[in-house]
């Protein structure tokens, strides 16, 4: 048993004290995208990993990991941080742009690497695309990469029918990391702005997904223009909600935020490089055990083992939250599906310009009456605009004025910077103006009769 004074200390130390470190303005970027295989067969891992051994020899990248048949899951350039790594599974791609100042230096990198893979996979008719959830997953081998971590995390996810008696709903999509992608953004924050950013961009969260929809599982689901939320909510890591989505209380001070965290749970440690998976146990109550009984992968099977909790397993402790501080200093914004390769940057360039006008967004949100005040919180609205059609109380056009006030408040905050950043918001504006998102461009121009092919070619262009 450990005292609660010590785990207090160390979730401060990890998660608040990078906080306070005075630095300069970083962005940092990760995009993941599928990976598709255009004659609606599975991916051959084995020309992935030819791209992956042609990429680092290209670029000068150094690996990072392997897997454990020896196959490079990881590499990183030794110079600016840029990472090329395959998320869960060899189906999705991700590239992850070290911290810069100014977006057009992520923007230049991520084109250069981007161009250089298409041209790879093209000789295997394959391609990248801009979709939250690979088109042609059913075509694909959807295992994971067979590693301690993916395998742990795969074998978590497909036990939620040990958890029935919770009486939560599971989805039949535990695989869902394999074919799922996101685009995601890392800003530092400052600890004086810790929690009237968390409660700017989470009342943000149902403008995001209007704007932003665009993971749709074709011919299941279609109702859901973002079904990356259901994944993990309605998976094992929504058994403790606080892992995931949305803060449902008031974060009012740096206090609350650290006692939410402290509310999360844990569900894998390792112990003598062996991951090990557990039923999810929130932190405060994990370190009043004296041992704990989980899972371990080795020849083939899984075999039963106890532990006893030690203080470094806070290590471990990982939530997927929309708005997720890290131990970095930053707030990583999770809640976005990959996006239309041509408007990749639209992401970051959106959170970048709201963060630079923190207290309007507030102002402009807490005053709203289109979205707020009709009787739902921010997390019921989120659950609302992730489907296809709007709810009936919202006035579309009322709600569209609100979405381009939230969108010129971006833009305004872009030029304070002063870079030129604001073009990676026309995108956006051109969204308002049809008063679609790609979710649903793709389900019209699916019912209009084009083809899925000549979608994935489409939100493939890098423009």
């Amino acid at each position: 048993m450990i005292e609660k004074s010590l785990i207090r200390e160390k979730l401060y130390q990890k998660y608040i004290e990078p906080t306070k470190k005075k630095r300069q303005e970083y962005i940092g970027i990760e995009v993941e995208m599928p990976i598709v295989n255009l004659d609606k067969q599975a991916v051959d891992f084995e020309q992935i990993h030819k791209l992956t051994d042609h990429f680092m020899q290209h670029f000068q990248f150094e690996v990072m990991s392997c897997d454990d048949d020896g196959n490079i899951n990881a590499a990183r350039h030794p110079e600016n941080g840029d990472i090329l790594s395959y998320d869960c599974s060899y189906n999705n791609l991700e590239l992850s742009l070290g911290r810069e100042k100014k977006l057009q230096v992520l923007y230049q990198r991520f084109c250069d690497y981007y161009t250089y893979i298409q041209q790879e996979l093209k000789q295997y008719h394959y391609t990248l695309t801009g979709m939250g959830v690979n088109p042609y997953r059913n075509y694909n081998r959807n295992i994971p990469i067979p590693n301690g971590r993916y395998r742990m995390l795969f074998h978590h996810l497909n036990s939620y029918p040990k958890y029935q008696n919770l009486s939560l709903y599971f989805h039949e999509y535990p695989d869902y990391g394999l074919f799922s992608s996101a685009s995601q953004v890392q800003l530092d924050v400052d600890y004086e702005d810790l929690p009237v950013m968390i409660r700017a961009f989470s009342r943000m969260e149902p403008i995001k997904a209007l704007l932003f929809n665009n993971s749709i599982l074709i011919g299941e689901h279609e109702e859901l223009a973002c079904c990356r939320d259901m994944f993990w909510e309605n998976s094992t890591h929504g058994i403790n909600p606080h892992n995931i989505g949305m803060f449902d209380c008031e974060i009012e001070s740096v206090e609350d935020l650290q006692a939410y965290i402290e509310s999360a749970s844990m569900y894998c440690v390792e112990r003598g490089e062996k991951y090990i998976n557990f039923s999810p146990i929130p932190v405060m109550e994990y370190f009043q055990q004296d041992t704990i009984t989980g899972e371990y992968y080795a020849d083939n099977s899984y075999h039963e083992i106890s532990f006893s909790p030690e203080l470094e397993d806070l290590e471990y402790l990982r939530t997927f939250k929309f708005e997720d501080l890290t131990f970095r200093g930053t707030i990583e914004f999770r809640s976005v599906c990959c996006q239309p390769i041509a408007d990749v940057m639209t992401v970051s360039a959106f959170h970048l310009g709201l963060k630079k006008q923190l207290k309007e967004l507030n102002k402009l949100l807490q005053e709203d009456h289109v979205l707020y005040h009709h009787g739902f919180s921010a997390t019921e609205l989120r659950r609302l605009f992730v489907r296809q059609e709007l709810p009936a109380f919202v006035e579309e056009k009322d709600l569209y004025e609100l979405v381009g006030q939230v969108v010129d408040l971006a833009k305004k905050g872009l030029e304070v910077r002063g870079y030129g950043e604001e073009v990676y918001l026309q995108p956006l504006y051109d969204r308002i103006r049809e008063k679609v998102n790609p979710a649903q461009r793709m389900l019209r121009e699916i019912k209009g009769g084009k083809r899925v092919e000549d979608i994935i070619l489409e939100y493939s262009y890098l423009g």
